[in-house]
């Protein structure tokens, strides 16, 4: 039995020997494989065959050893050896390597977990981080947001191309220099319209009203007959007799020529009547004869009574001689007349175009056939006229009217006024025309404003889409801004569009420090002006914020408005300054992002608002052309106020947020960010400067790069410089990694004396990765070398032992021979 266990052993030790060879082999074949681990092979021996357990010392025996024979040898553990493989530089951002104890999580086929030190990771088809055998490399993913998702192991995605950010702008860093010396800002730009009237109010219609030279009467056919009795002239009293036309208004002709009567001796009394027979006759619209007459021996004629035209009167002497005197007065010229509507309490209507002109000389100059004003209806804006007006110019001022008198409609007016009695305007009710008519007010519908060019009105609005577009501080904000007009749009509407698409900051837009007001330098006008839109006398008027950078100008092409028939017009209001602001500032413009990426175009302006002994103040306002609030078209959209000290020094902001509504775009609204005026200084300088040094938003961006760090962050660089997390490498560490179980291809699977935990890379004892760097195998070449001479050796050995007991046993049975 002692030669064939001999055998037997040795056949242990020839396959222990191939063992240790097969190991070795592998880790030599494996001497370029990325994160490969070398093994080693421990031996124990197998059985022993026992003669003797010895015995224990006596006081007859010193003891003796127990008696053994191995039977041989087993391997008892094939052990991968997790040493740091040597690190070297690929220069691929998906290479990784790991410095320190750990492995990459990876997903089977199956979706099961594996385990691997090689990080030769590149990305496929689906920008997955995938090994080269397509084992998918598991880590925390991102939401939408790109925020990292600390739940579940999900493949690692680097969507290089595809992936695209913006950043909205969050803080805006601004710089320079506001000089304390700046000329201080408180008188404010003051824009003033054209006169606009209201055209819902029916202008005066002179269609059928003639104007020419007045009647002359005569008294060549006028008779006389002195009758005693019945009457109370004395005789040989003397009268003269005058004769004038009076038409349906009260107003006279030129009168005739002068008619003496003397009254003849009769009965010696005092009752003498004088007939006047076939006074002048009636003529056009004159049916009425006025007589004047001189007291007895007198030289003035008075008024002394009315009777039918080409009729007779007889003068008793009952009727006491008027007050009122014969007008002489003629005109000469060329005269030229308009006519209005009026009543009392109620503005006059829109005068008719210019009726005449009449060439007269000497003479007097009738209207006939005066007009009759509509009635209003139901819904008309209008009064219920029931006078009409005449107007005439002057000789010296062709186009200057004056009130010569009214008349009720229908009538006939004769006018024998002199120029410079109508224009006495110092003597009532004498006045100059209002060629503008009616004025709109804040109700007046924007479809009915016209404006008046020289005898006509022109309509300024139409119902459609208006385009306003203005300049403040010789600056345009945006490419302007649009309003709808339909039939219901008011002129309060308008002003509050214009204020809105001006920018005008209203004190109210400042809560802890209200806007100041301006002081009112125009002419005739006194105390402080607030900022915004009103009507004065019929004008649109519009107060800028103080400040040359604030002044607002409206030019000739300011409005355009596209009607409902697609017809462009081009309304022009004829807007004009009347105080100019005054006051330094500095004006910066930038652009800001919202969460889409879309630039927002912001400008902010600052003026000098305030200067003491101890500090200097300068107000700020920002606009932005892109605010789209949810009712309104500000473009207004932060004011606060600087403080700096009386060393020049940053003190304070009482505001620093801009707020840009973005109601009708998919992105974020409000777009907030806050303005952060420490890096400006307060100290003198020429003059002051500002501009925007830094924003952190970010217009959309596509991924173009990612850098992975040591703590395994995968982090994306975008196009537009943002940089996103995309994912969070996580890494397994084992207690026991001896324990793994290989799965060839470089992987690992958790073995049952393992033992597991996950963390992040740089954490728990787990190791740091390295990118763009792999870690080689760890072989040791010379000693696996050297294993494989022992190795061989071994072998070599445990043959010689099978051949010894081979010869022994065929000496064995040689013994028969």
């Amino acid at each position: 039995m002692g030669l064939a266990s001999a055998m037997v052993t040795a056949v242990t030790g020839l396959t222990a020997a191939e063992t240790k060879i097969d190991v070795a082999g592998n880790n030599l074949a494996n001497g370029q494989t990325v994160g490969f681990k070398e093994s080693s092979v421990t031996f124990a021996n197998q059985f022993l065959q026992t003669y003797g357990l010895g015995s224990a010392p006596s006081s007859q025996n010193g003891g003796t050893n127990p008696r053994q024979v191995g039977l041989g040898v087993q391997v008892s553990a094939i052990t991968p050896e997790f040493s740091q493989g040597a690190v070297e530089i690929s220069g691929s951002p998906s290479h990784l390597a790991i410095q320190g104890d750990g492995f990459f999580i990876v997903e089977d086929s199956g979706g099961g977990q594996l385990y691997t030190r090689a990080g030769n990771f590149s990305t496929n088809a689906e920008n997955e981080l995938v090994t080269p055998t397509g084992n998918r490399l598991l880590g925390y993913g991102v939401d939408d947001s790109f925020q990292i998702q600390q739940t579940d192991l999900v493949p690692l995605e680097i969507p290089l191309g595809q992936a695209a950010v913006a950043k909205a702008t969050e803080n805006v860093v601004v710089q320079g220099t506001l000089t304390p010396t700046a000329e201080l800002a408180d008188v404010a730009q003051v824009i003033q319209s054209s006169t606009l009237g209201n055209g819902s109010i029916p202008r005066a219609d002179a269609t059928g009203v003639s104007v020419g030279a007045a009647a002359f009467p005569s008294s060549a056919g006028v008779s006389t007959v002195n009758v005693d009795g019945g009457g109370s002239h004395a005789e040989g009293s003397v009268y003269q007799y005058r004769f004038v036309y009076i038409d349906s208004s009260g107003t006279e002709s030129m009168p005739t020529d002068a008619i003496s009567v003397t009254v003849p001796a009769g009965d010696t009394l005092a009752n003498n009547t004088i007939n006047l027979n076939n006074l002048p006759p009636a003529t056009g619209d004159y049916n009425s004869v006025r007589i004047y007459r001189t007291a007895a021996g007198g030289s003035d004629f008075f008024l002394l009574d009315t009777a039918a035209a080409g009729g007779s009167y007889a003068d008793t002497n009952s009727v006491s001689l008027s007050s009122t005197p014969l007008d002489t007065t003629s005109l000469s010229g060329n005269y030229t007349y308009m006519i209005t509507y009026a009543t009392s309490g109620a503005p006059e209507s829109r005068p008719t175009p210019y009726l005449g002109p009449v060439n007269i000389a000497n003479g007097r100059i009738q209207l006939t056939n005066l007009p009759t004003p509509p009635t209003p209806g139901p819904g008309d804006t209008f009064p219920a006229y029931d006078e009409i007006r005449i107007y005439r110019n002057i000789q010296s001022q062709s186009d200057a009217f004056y009130l010569v008198g009214s008349a009720n409609p229908g009538d006939s007016f004769t006018d024998g006024r002199s120029d410079a009695e109508i224009s006495d305007l110092g003597t009532p009710p004498n006045k100059e025309i209002d060629l503008d008519g009616p004025r709109i007010n804040t109700g007046t519908l924007l479809v009915d404003v016209v404006k008046r060019d020289g005898q006509s009105y022109e309509d300024m609005f139409q119902e459609g889409t208006l385009t306003f577009q203005h300049k403040k501080g010789d600056r345009t904000l945006g490419t302007g801004k649009e309003f709808t007009i339909t039939d219901t749009t008011t002129v309060q509407d308008l002003i509050d569009f214009m204020e809105d698409a001006m920018g005008i900051f209203k004190p109210a837009a400042d809560s802890l420090n209200p806007v100041p007001t301006s002081l009112n330098l125009i002419p005739g006008e006194s105390g402080t002006l607030t900022a915004g839109g009103s009507i004065v006398d019929g004008k649109l008027r519009f107060v800028s914020n103080n400040g040359d950078v604030n002044a607002i100008e409206i030019g000739l092409g300011g409005f355009t408005i596209v009607d409902t028939n697609q017809d462009l017009n081009t309304p022009n209001l004829g807007f004009g300054t009347v105080q100019q602001a005054q006051g330094e500032g500095v004006v910066a413009d930038f652009l800001a992002y919202d969460s889409l990426g879309v630039p927002v175009p912001v400008r902010i302006t600052t003026v000098l608002e305030e200067i003491s002994g101890s500090a200097t103040v300068y107000r700020w306002f920002a606009e932005s052309a892109e605010n789209d609030p949810l009712s309104g078209d500000a473009v207004a959209v932060g004011t606060g106020r600087i403080t700096f000290d009386g060393e020049g020094n940053f003190v304070s902001v009482t505001n620093d947020t801009v707020s840009v509504e973005r109601r009708n775009t998919p992105a974020a609204s409000p777009l907030e960010f806050a303005l952060d005026f420490s890096r400006m200084s307060g100290l003198a300088s020429a003059e002051s400067t500002m501009s925007v040094s830094r924003q952190d938003g970010s217009p959309p961006g596509v991924l173009t790069s990612y850098v992975i760090g040591e703590n395994g962050l995968i982090s994306g660089v975008f196009s537009n410089g943002t940089v996103k997390d995309l994912g969070q490498i996580r890494m397994a560490k084992f207690a026991n990694p001896q324990g793994l179980e290989q799965r060839g291809q470089n992987m690992y699977a958790a073995g049952v004396n393992s033992g597991i935990s996950f963390s992040d890379p740089g954490q728990d004892g787990a190791g740091k990765l390295l990118a763009g760097s792999l870690e080689l195998s760890n072989v040791n070449v010379g000693r696996n070398l050297i294993s494989l001479t022992l190795a061989s050796t071994l072998y070599r050995g445990n043959s010689r032992v099978i051949n010894t007991s081979q010869s022994l046993l065929d000496e064995l049975m040689n013994l028969r021979q």
